[in-house]
């Protein structure tokens, strides 16, 4: 799949209207405060999850008051008390493989909700650990070539002396790969040298790709995609169709 089609998505999702921009706020308020809960407290200096969901919220462009709302809130009794996480694995058309990550108060709406998405594409929701040995889990940043102010050479440079797995120069952007467990400090290092990230979070990576020719199996797969996408309790879909 290629870099940089990947880099249209994340811009084509930013371009959404405030409907959905409201909707992505809102999940990640619920990530906010599942962060201070889980990740020990409201000060993101001691508490590296917080830290990370508010690298995501702002590559989203969350306003900053906004975000400290978000964690105010949540840093009141009980507030985040009524989330659990549930992963969701299932097949798409065409073998496609698809991964649900949810934050829920009502797992039982949720897994109806999730199974209907795959049901109205043409899919079906399969048994844990189904799919995601086809993915593997890497932190993942992109940078807009149009944000970056030094050239590439000396950008991957800085890049893997922090450690980074991984540097790609694409159409537009340039992209980073990192250990899971290294991203957190990774994603500080680079902003602390002025990096701006167009997207920065822990993803899961397709080791392989399916192509979909049939036009009715691109339709399905958008369709449950979409459905997920809409639903409040889906935090992040991941999945390994070579999207063109």
């Amino acid at each position: 799949m290629a870099g940089h089609s990947k880099f249209a998505n994340i811009k084509h999702k930013k371009e959404k209207n405030d409907a959905a921009k409201g909707k992505i706020f809102t999940k990640i308020g619920r990530e906010l405060a599942v962060a201070v809960k889980e990740g020990g407290g409201a000060d993101p200096i001691n508490n590296s999850r917080l830290r990370d969901v508010i690298a995501k919220a702002k590559s989203n462009n969350m306003p900053n008051d906004t975000i400290e709302r978000n964690i105010k809130k949540a840093s009141g009794e009980g507030s985040a008390d009524s989330y659990e996480h549930a992963t969701y694995e299932g097949y798409g058309p065409g073998g496609t493989a698809i991964i649900v990550k949810t934050l829920t108060d009502n797992k039982n709406r949720t897994a109806s909700n999730v199974r209907n998405a795959f049901t109205k594409g043409y899919g079906s929701v399969g048994t844990q650990g189904c799919v995601s040995f086809m993915f593997e889990e890497k932190g993942q940043i992109f940078l807009d070539k149009e944000d970056v102010h030094m050239d590439a050479d000396e950008l991957m440079l800085l890049v893997l002396d922090t450690g980074a797995e991984d540097f790609r120069e694409e159409e537009e952007s340039y992209e980073i790969l990192t250990v899971a467990e290294d991203f957190s400090r990774i994603r500080l290092a680079l902003e602390e040298v002025g990096l701006v990230m167009a997207k920065a979070e822990i993803t899961m990576i397709p080791q392989v790709y399916v192509d979909l020719t049939d036009p009715a199996d691109i339709k399905n797969i958008n369709k449950t995609l979409e459905l997920l996408e809409e639903d409040d309790d889906v935090q992040d879909v991941y999945h390994n169709w070579n999207e063109h």
